[in-house]
């Protein structure tokens, strides 16, 4: 072989065309000469055949390289079923390797019970969610010999296993299994990174972002995303993103502003916040912001009733109800309790808890209850229920339940009314407000109104599992395990009966012999806001039951986030459309709950170290800002 200096002079020399030159500026002359000879709809119709052409390649290169690339890291196989735009350009791949058996048309397990999408995820390393501690994979191979999957991605056919084989296999499990965990941490991780990115460029200090408009929106005007993901960031170890929070607190936020806030929204996520990342770091600019805001929403309480007003101005020290009532949100009322108590204890005055207990005190004494059960609004003149005769476990009234046990837990479990009163209302639910649906028989919690049952069940509802299994795992009745599996089976089914794989915020089941499918989904209900509830009972679920289900349901829910709400340039959007898999309607909003709670709640669900955060010394409010239990001599 030649040189490649020498390869420019080497020439062929043809004996009866002349010099190769030549014969290409003859070819290249002839074609110009039949190309000026056609007419303008010949050359038309040859250019348009051209760019069609064009566009088919360019649009099935993406593809090529994703299928590529999944082959090589895992990532999702349904090429065919982009989400929408603004995600497609950067569509996130999960750092998980691909056994085998999903290389080569799936041959491994059947996805999960009743998914009404074709979709690639990890179901298959984790078989039907019912494997057991062992959560060995059996697939089928190409040649009809049964092969066992090994979490290293080898297939061994059983002809050929010895046990010295067997043993091997199972040694290289317990490290598979823990790269598999903490990629799925990292993960988390990665998506909390994306969506800090997009606050830090486009709403930094403001409340919340805007991902496709690259804009923010303000609520109260007080950094609400950043504050609310404080110590978010503390847990998944995001040092230097938690870093550059800090320094804005300490330097730029000020609740010196005439602004109205509203009580509850504001206890939650901002004294919440703040009073959580003072326990987990000792760090007293958290304590001192919190005091702030805390003395600020004071005015709240000062009504005929001590039933405090939704709305305080924090830079006038004024407060009012809604503009349109009277009334407040018996949720809203019953769901600050935690925060205030805290507040009282770290800072030494007792006026906050006993606001907030007086609150408790009335409500517990009041008529107009149904077997535990509270309707959902109360007034701030007299201190009654209003609207009586209608009840649910969904919006307006969700939270009072919840903090009943929480602030029974938080407190050492020494107020008996706190208890006395959940207890009942458990009761309540069972009696009053459970059904099953058809065909699978999903146990759901409905609503009742006057006396008539609805089948309608709020996304927010899915924070039952959790909380009934918390109070499992503080010594309440075995059946409240029980019913917390049955409760997670259906807000699973939420998920996965949709056709993106995400639950709708509002679902009816059906009741009625023939039904074909469970969850039903008016059109006004099909948003989704990226809502925790759901991921926040799986971390329950698993982490007193251990069972690689919930795992798996997490991972999967995380993987249909990442596909149909990410946002190229940072975030994630809500969505209007679950059931629309080609155009889920991004709404251009994310949610300051989805880095205070619903990935906090995906990372601590993938973690199989129950020393983070011990549900034996933490207590999570509402916003899922945990707070210690308080010591028992206290």
């Amino acid at each position: 072989m030649l040189p490649p200096s020498r390869r420019d002079f080497v020439s062929l020399t043809l004996s009866e065309c002349g010099s190769y030159t030549n014969v290409r500026q003859w070819r290249q002359q002839s074609c110009w000469r039949k190309w000026k000879q056609l007419s303008r709809l010949q050359r038309s119709l040859i250019l348009f055949t051209l760019m069609l052409l064009l566009v088919c390649g360019i649009s099935t290169y993406p593809t090529l390289i994703v299928h590529w690339r999944d082959g090589a890291v895992g990532g999702n196989g349904d090429v065919g079923k982009q989400p929408f735009v603004v995600d497609l350009k950067n569509e996130y791949r999960p750092f998980l390797p691909i056994l085998p058996s999903e290389k080569k048309g799936r041959r491994g397990p059947p996805s999960l019970k009743n998914r009404l999408q074709s979709k690639s995820n990890v179901s298959g390393l984790l078989g039907d969610g019912n494997d057991g501690p062992d959560l060995k994979n059996v697939a089928k191979g190409s040649e009809g010999v049964n092969a066992v999957i090994s979490w290293g991605g080898a297939v061994i056919e059983e002809e050929q296993g010895s046990d010295t084989d067997t043993k091997e296999k199972e040694n290289q499990e317990v490290p598979s299994l823990l790269a598999l965990a903490d990629s799925r941490l990292e993960a988390v991780r990665e998506a909390f990174r994306h969506a800090w990115k997009g606050y830090k460029d486009f709403a930094w200090g403001h409340d919340e972002l805007k991902p496709i408009s690259k804009s923010y929106g303000e609520w109260f005007g007080l950094g609400l995303t950043l504050i609310d993901a404080l110590d978010t960031m503390w847990i998944l170890g995001l040092k230097e993103e938690f870093a550059e929070a800090r320094k804005w607190v300490a330097k730029e936020l000020s609740f010196n502003k005439s602004v109205d806030v509203n009580l509850f929204e504001s206890t939650i996520r901002i004294l919440g916040g703040l009073l959580s990342t003072y326990h987990l770091t000792g760090d007293s600019v958290f304590l001192d912001k919190a005091t702030d805001i805390g003395s600020r929403l004071m005015p709240a309480f000062k009504t005929p009733s001590k039933i405090p007003y939704s709305d305080v101005n924090i830079g006038k020290g004024t407060a009012h109800p809604p503009r349109w009532t009277s009334d407040s949100t018996v949720a809203e009322v019953t769901s600050i309790q935690m925060e205030f108590r805290e507040l009282s204890r770290l800072t030494g005055d007792p006026q906050y808890q006993l606001a907030v207990m007086e609150v408790m005190e009335q409500i517990h004494k009041l008529d107009g209850k149904q077997d535990g059960l509270v309707p959902m609004f109360i007034n701030t003149n007299n201190g009654q229920f209003t609207h009586q005769g209608i009840y649910t476990l969904g919006a307006r009234a969700d939270s009072y339940y919840e903090y009943l046990l929480k602030q029974w837990i938080q407190g050492g479990k020494k107020e008996k009314v706190l208890l006395e009163d959940y207890l009942q209302a458990v009761e309540g639910v069972k009696k009053n407000l459970l059904k099953k649906s058809v065909p699978l028989g999903l146990t759901f919690v409905g609503e009742l109104s006057h006396g008539y049952f609805s089948a309608k069940m709020d996304h927010l509802v899915c924070f039952l599992p959790g909380t009934l299994a918390l109070g499992a795992h503080h010594g309440l009745p075995a059946d409240h395990m029980e019913l917390a599996q049955q409760l997670m089976e259906t807000c699973y089914q939420m998920y996965a009966q949709m056709e993106t794989g995400l639950s709708p915020e509002i679902a009816h089941f059906n009741m009625h012999e023939g039904s074909k499918q469970d969850v039903d989904v008016k059109i006004a209900d099909r948003h989704n806001l990226l809502r925790p509830e759901t991921v926040e009972s799986l971390f329950y679920l698993y982490r007193f039951t251990k069972d690689k289900k919930y795992q798996q349901w997490g991972w999967e829910i995380l993987q249909n986030f990442n596909k149909y709400t990410r946002v190229s340039t940072g975030g994630y959007t809500s969505i209007n459309n679950v059931r629309d898999p080609a155009y889920p309607s991004p709404r251009d909003k994310m949610e300051s709950f989805f880095l205070g709670e619903t990935l906090k709640y995906f990372y601590l669900l993938f973690s199989d170290d129950p020393s983070l955060m011990n549900l034996d010394k933490y207590v999570f409010n509402t916003e899922a800002h945990p707070l210690p239990v308080w010591p028992q001599t206290e």
